[in-house]
């Protein structure tokens, strides 16, 4: 066991066995779907599973200022399916910081109740949609699966497993399950302006390219599209003055308060509402000190 090239064969065959064992099929646990009303889909190796989110981010409705109309849409369409009526795939896209994804996550703060639950993607982790519609074929439940922050690249694939639970498939779609995804591409593909070379006209019509056609696709397989604009001035103002009462602060001096909040919002160089949600933080936590004054 003294031997120098003995030990080194040993050596280099333990860090062969452990990259082999990180490769190999791993067993995933069976959901307890009493555990949670939030799930994340993971992947190790080869293998996925549903791991329960036991602290979901819980959303009120009431808490989102200014897009009353998208709160509107949205939350019908989910009502009408948590009841097994027909509903629609859901896209939100626009401008960012103007509450796409919290607008989805307060859909499972109110509705949880009901039976609704959610399992959050990842845009790598689109190929494994056909395991995830697996694992809860047959529930009870309905299913929301959440892609946050959706967009593809020239040349990615992965979109191509989402069209098909969408609607490209010849099994019919499920009822027990939707998807509702934020983008700030209202195609989710990059686009380009040498594609409308490829418009072409035929008898006063215009036919759109190829690559242009590819790209409506995927966003077209969405029944219902939710755009959301930038807030102007005085909404930014109101939603930071929500937030700030939200956290238990009060607005004493509401001049000082209006400049601070104008100047946090030029710097970050957005008047959104993750903007008016930051600054609401910082001024709660800043006058809560000792020595603020």
């Amino acid at each position: 066991m003294d031997d120098p090239l003995l030990q080194q064969w040993i050596a280099r065959a333990d860090a062969l066995l452990s990259r082999l064992e990180a490769w190999m099929p791993v067993v995933p646990p069976a959901p307890d779907w009493s555990a949670a009303v939030a799930w994340r889909w993971c992947r190790r190796g080869n293998a996925g599973w549903l791991q329960a989110v036991t602290r979901p981010h819980a959303v009120q409705l009431a808490d989102l200022r200014d897009i009353d109309e998208q709160k509107r849409r949205v939350t019908e369409n989910t009502r009408q399916f948590v009841q097994g009526h027909p509903a629609n795939n859901v896209l939100l896209t626009g401008a960012r910081g103007t509450g796409k994804s919290s607008l989805i996550k307060a859909q499972l703060t109110e509705f949880s109740g009901q039976g609704l639950r959610m399992i959050e993607m990842e845009k790598a982790h689109l190929v494994d949609l056909p395991a995830v519609m697996e694992q809860i074929a047959g529930r009870p439940e309905r299913f929301i699966l959440f892609c946050d922050d959706l967009s593809f690249e020239d040349g990615e694939s992965d979109y191509k497993a989402l069209k098909t639970v969408l609607d490209g498939s010849l099994m019919a779609p499920s009822e027990q399950v939707l998807v509702y995804a934020t983008s700030n591409r209202r195609h989710l593909m990059p686009e380009y302006f040498s594609e409308n070379r490829e418009t072409r006209h035929a008898d006063g019509e215009v036919h759109p390219g190829e690559s242009v056609e590819e790209k409506i696709a995927l966003s077209d397989r969405f029944g219902l599209w939710v755009t959301f604009y930038p807030f102007d001035q005085d909404a930014y103002l109101a939603i930071a003055a929500h937030w700030v009462e939200s956290l238990g602060g009060k607005v004493s001096d509401a001049e000082s308060f209006r400049l601070e909040a104008l100047q946090w919002a030029l710097l970050r160089g957005s008047r959104s509402g993750r903007s008016a949600w930051h600054f609401a933080r910082d001024w709660v936590g800043r006058h809560h000190l000792p020595f603020a004054s």
